[in-house]
């Protein structure tokens, strides 16, 4: 086990436009004579007129729509998409939306120039996997904090029939520009804010909470970004709480949960979310509940793996300065439940109204799918998969 800092690279070209009234920028972030597809989700960005804003925005450009991508975007969905910027030769693609279009609309973009049938992007039992080497250019314009798919590589797609959520990226599927503005937030339900500031701790813990390298810089990033998040979450969700600092602050740091900052050469532990995508493939539930109900359990089960840096954990960000090492672990863990609960998100398989039934049946999923040796040590076996699973109920 390595514990200094280990080698790394870092790159991010994605350039961020953050601010109020950005889309009107977007004629000069596009380079002139692209023929621009855009892409979005249900009908809030119609609604609420972002997408009229867009288009506006857009009037010297051939531009084309694309909506109907879904909350957990499907390969089904998405390949009809391809069928049509190949149909109609878009060459840029813009993402209007939260982490599930944008993930969507990186698909897309690697899928129209993927040589072999773009089911080959994922492998996980679905085919060999080929790597993305090219994809079309394209942007997007954040209506939703959550996945900071925004500024990274990386995205999950949704498979209907086989019940899967995997995940893919390649250097190639950066956004060239995302467009942040804070006051498109405010037409956000309380729910999906809620949601957005889970997925962003979550995102955080599992670049952070493994075990202790030296990395002060990673460290103190990602302690700042955790603590930002306890400190304005609850008042992001109070309704009608337009308080654009607050918003702005929501935003960035959602931002920089997922993009790249904290995990250069530390190790991290994407359990919680493979635990988690595999609840919402089954039951439905929001990617974010399912975080909520996973990472305390997890946090439970694993304590004694984790112990140092939830320590650190415990005294840097919750502020727990007394009782032994157990103590200040179990009390931290007490704290992160009762900050998901707070913000509505119940932390049991039993406020789902699911049972033990779910234990086996999620157990097999994660087989299925090769996720049979998780966390930053490769030691999370299915049966102690199973074990934070029946710990949830």
């Amino acid at each position: 086990m390595n514990t200094e800092i280990a080698n790394f690279n870092y790159y991010n070209p994605t350039k961020i436009i953050f601010g109020k009234n950005r889309i009107e920028e977007l004629a000069t972030l596009i380079p002139k004579g692209e023929k621009v597809l855009i892409t979005y989700g249900g009908g809030s960005v119609v609604r609420f007129g972002t997408l009229d804003k867009v288009k506006a925005a857009l009037s010297e450009f051939e531009v084309g729509e694309f909506g109907g991508i879904e909350a957990n975007p499907t390969y089904e969905t998405l390949m009809k998409a391809i069928e049509l910027v190949k149909a109609e030769n878009y060459t840029y693609l813009l993402a209007v939306g939260g982490g599930s279009v944008i993930d969507g609309t990186k698909f897309i973009a690697a899928g129209a120039l993927f040589d072999r049938n773009p089911i080959h992007i994922f492998g996980a039992g679905l085919g060999d996997k080929d790597p993305i080497t090219k994809a079309l250019p394209f942007a997007t314009v954040l209506t939703l904090p959550a996945t900071g798919s925004e500024m990274n590589s990386g995205g999950v797609i949704t498979f209907v029939e086989k019940k899967a959520k995997l995940g893919f990226g390649s250097g190639v599927t950066f956004p060239q520009f995302s467009i942040l503005d804070p006051e498109l937030t405010y037409t956000l339900p309380t729910r999906q804010l809620a949601n957005g500031i889970i997925d962003s701790f979550v995102h955080i813990m599992e670049q952070y909470l493994t075990y202790p390298v030296g990395a002060m810089v990673q460290d103190r990033f990602a302690e700042g970004l955790l603590q930002t998040l306890i400190e304005i979450g609850p008042k992001v969700i109070e309704e009608d709480n337009h308080d654009y600092n607050l918003r702005a602050n929501f935003m960035w740091t959602a931002t920089n949960a997922l993009n790249g900052t904290l995990s250069p050469g530390v190790p991290t532990d994407w359990a919680s979310h493979s635990l988690g995508h595999e609840i919402t493939a089954l039951y439905h539930i929001d990617h974010a509940r399912t975080l909520a109900i996973v990472l305390p359990s997890l946090m439970e089960i694993r304590k004694h793996e984790k112990l140092g840096k939830l320590v650190q954990y415990a005294e840097r960000v919750w502020h727990i300065p007394t009782g032994t090492d157990d103590e200040k672990a179990t009390q931290a863990i007490a704290k992160t439940r009762e900050f998901f609960e707070i913000l509505g998100a119940p932390t049991h398989f039993s406020d789902y109204e699911l049972d033990s039934e779910v234990v086996d049946l999620l157990v097999g999923q994660l087989e299925k799918h090769d996720l049979t040796q998780l966390s930053e040590r490769h030691d999370q076996t299915l049966d102690i998969s199973r074990e934070i699973y029946r710990n949830a109920l």
